[in-house]
């Protein structure tokens, strides 16, 4: 089938797009630089810094959520692709400016892990105080976390450490609030249809009209196998009891449920879902305690979605609920 979107030259898509991001917000975000987006207002310069970077492509995220209470800054890079080291240094230079500390959030993908890993090291020559938390909750890669992807997990990883950050917290403290939350947490996607490249037109994988696969990643990566197509309630009930176990989830403790479209699948679908996930957590006696439904990190028109849960403390409900202002999630 022949690609049909509404773009320019598909060489200038990232430009292009990121220019029309802060033209619509100039409340919320600004352009500092190429592919680097920054919140609008300053910050304290005690206060630490959230950055982040990925590939474009998968708006909103990740560039949509700078802003007071999540992000200072997002490093994008071309579609479906990490963007280049000396871009992210240059994000963390300004980050870091009048001695202010950074954290930088990655998601566990190879070429944005080996980005980061080489900022870092530029960063350290320089004396920049930055930290890194790598996200990595894509249940699909197996036991080992290492080989775990970086999924919709990040938005309560920027949620409670950008609000640790917007409320005085130290470096090391919006790490370890980081870190806390991004090892209770637990990612499972599923698609039912592929995306096209917006700059080649091309297809990402194939999947039958009759079929599904859970466990796909991002990019269209396979996942843990191909199944006929079910249910909402089946589907939602397969890969919410996957969620649980591997996160080892007792009666009578709190979740945070999101539930993440891929694209193209209806907010009707995500509801749906949603429904049937709040029912088994009653059943099981598990507190639903916050939930986020909608679209966070999309893959163009690709057909599906990813559920994520992820285990909560009075501390992490009290970041997750405070006050952000960003283009694409807003807490008052």
């Amino acid at each position: 089938m022949r690609m049909k979107k509404f773009i320019n030259d598909p060489r200038r898509i990232v430009p292009e797009l990121l220019e029309g991001l802060a033209l619509a917000f100039p409340d919320k975000v600004r352009l500092a630089g190429e592919g680097i987006v920054a919140r609008a207002k300053g910050k304290a310069a005690d206060k630490v810094r959230i950055v982040t970077l990925g590939g474009s492509g998968h708006e909103p995220g990740l560039s949509g959520f700078v802003g007071e209470g999540m992000l200072d800054y997002s490093v994008a890079g071309e579609i479906f692709a990490a963007p280049g080291a000396p871009k992210v240094v240059e994000a963390l230079r300004q980050a870091c400016a009048g001695a202010a500390r950074a954290l930088l959030v990655v998601l566990n993908h190879a070429g944005d892990v080996l980005t980061a890993n080489i900022a870092m090291q530029t960063a350290a020559r320089e004396g920049l105080a930055v930290k890194m938390v790598l996200t990595r909750e894509d249940i699909s890669g197996g036991p080992n976390p290492d080989d775990r992807r970086g999924l919709v997990g990040f938005l309560p990883v920027y949620k409670v450490a950008g609000a640790a950050a917007e409320q005085g917290a130290s470096l090391d403290k919006c790490l370890e609030i980081a870190e806390r939350m991004q090892l209770n947490m637990r990612t499972l996607a599923v698609a039912v249809r592929t995306a096209t490249h917006p700059a080649t037109g091309h297809p990402i994988f194939d999947l039958g009209e009759d079929e599904m696969e859970i466990g796909m990643g991002q990019h269209g990566e396979a996942g843990t196998g191909r199944m006929q197509l079910k249910s909402a309630d089946a589907t939602a009930t397969i890969m919410l009891q996957m969620l649980l176990d591997d996160l080892a989830v007792s009666a009578g403790e709190e979740l945070l449920v999101v539930i993440n479209g891929a694209g193209a699948t209806t907010l009707m679908e995500l509801l749906l879902i949603f429904r049937r996930v709040a029912q088994i957590l009653k059943e099981k006696g598990i507190t639903l305690a916050r939930s986020a439904i909608g679209e966070f990190i999309t893959t163009q028109e690709q057909a599906g979605f990813q559920m994520m849960i992820a285990r909560l403390d009075e501390e992490l409900i009290r970041l997750w609920d405070a006050p952000c202002n960003t283009p694409f999630y807003n807490r008052i």
